[in-house]
């Protein structure tokens, strides 16, 4: 018998369908993976605004973790939308008591659309909880400055960024360059105790259409991690399939705001 190659989100929905599981599951399905998701918010949202959120409560977090790893298990796992310190807490004790490996956090914090995701007491326990479990974190740089206490605005002080956020204990940081202004769009990749963080480049996509495009990528690197890339292959491929996504979306019109990426690119158009 052939075994899947399993990738499981725990993020939030969104009732768009742009960003968290459901770009989530997307991905995982195109790179080549067999996707689950364990749902920690609702929200209300579409491409314009989020316009209300249900938290899960925190149990019945832990009782969906327990259900997928205890039976299906999982190669790789990526975390989204956690708002409050008990979720966080809950998602913390439940992948340490499974032994769950190749862990990418998108520590995500607010919305395209500007909407807060996630509360202020979250920040603590999210740097003390889930950070040092990681093998990667996905920060772009509003949230990076909120880890670190203070704003990261230009490519140098991303580079000592990285190094900083490394030190919270992770094995990796991705820390996203989108927000720069300038026609490259480039990440630095920061592996372990490495003199140098690895400068991603690739050129800014003028388009509306980047709804989920930090789901995406975190999303995408499980993914990747989970097919047994090692880390620098996972993440330069994960690039590669957003900038694609991001091409080939920049096509369509979806609502009135930040429409999506293409996640299925490669197989329709």
């Amino acid at each position: 018998m052939k075994s899947y190659r399993r990738a499981l989100t725990i993020a939030g929905s969104d009732s768009g369908g742009g960003a968290g599981i459901q770009a989530d599951l997307k991905t995982f399905s195109a790179i080549g993976c067999f996707g689950m998701s364990v749902v920690t918010a609702l929200t209300a949202q579409n491409t314009v605004a989020v316009t209300a959120i249900h938290p899960v409560p925190p149990e019945f977090i832990t009782r969906q973790l327990d259900a997928v790893l205890a039976d299906i298990g999982t190669d790789a796992v990526k975390i989204g939308m956690l708002h409050s310190p008990e979720v966080i807490q809950a998602v913390a004790e439940a992948l340490r008591r499974h032994a769950v490996t190749n862990i990418v956090l998108d520590p995500v914090m607010v919305a395209k659309s500007g909407d807060k995701l996630l509360q202020d007491d979250a920040v603590a326990a999210l740097k003390s909880d889930l950070l040092p479990m990681a093998d990667v974190i996905t920060p772009n740089l509003p949230e990076a400055g909120v880890l670190l206490g203070y704003d990261v605005t230009t490519e140098r002080e991303m580079a000592a960024a990285c190094r900083e956020l490394a030190q919270l204990g992770c094995r990796a940081v991705l820390l996203k360059g989108g927000h720069l202004e300038s026609t490259q769009s480039p990440d630095l990749l920061y592996v372990g105790d490495a003199a140098t963080p690895l400068r991603l480049d690739a050129d800014r996509i003028d388009t509306p259409n980047s709804h989920g495009t930090g789901c995406t990528l975190s999303s995408a690197t499980a993914a990747y991690l989970a097919l047994g890339r090692p880390i620098e292959a996972a993440v330069r491929e994960s690039k590669r399939y957003v900038h694609q996504s991001l091409t080939s979306g920049a096509g369509y019109k979806l609502g009135q705001g930040h429409g999506p990426v293409h996640h299925f690119h490669a197989f329709w158009d």
